[in-house]
């Protein structure tokens, strides 16, 4: 396929698309976390006082980052449903 006919995306709507998708079944989760996943971990990691490897993976970073997240009461993107993170 010519990069002119590619998309991205769908033509049919898939509400929460890949969004409870396990962090372990990722096809990079196991490359280093990226550096604002580090930097969003430190943050978190500051706030509830934990130390946290600096040198773990994209998918361990995202499963610290949802348990941070649920301890702090924070939440990326979206509103607050019910003290969770919207799925």
């Amino acid at each position: 396929m010519d990069n002119d006919d590619e998309t991205l995306g769908s033509a049919v709507p898939e509400p929460g698309a890949g969004m409870d998708r396990d962090p372990e079944d990722w096809v990079t989760g196991d490359e280093p976390m990226t550096a604002a996943q580090r930097s969003y971990l430190d943050t978190l990691a500051r706030e509830a006082g934990e130390e946290i490897p600096a040198n773990i993976s994209k998918a361990e970073a995202s499963k610290h980052i949802d348990r941070l997240q649920k301890k702090s009461g924070r939440v990326s993107g979206g509103d607050v449903a019910g003290g969770k993170r919207p799925r």
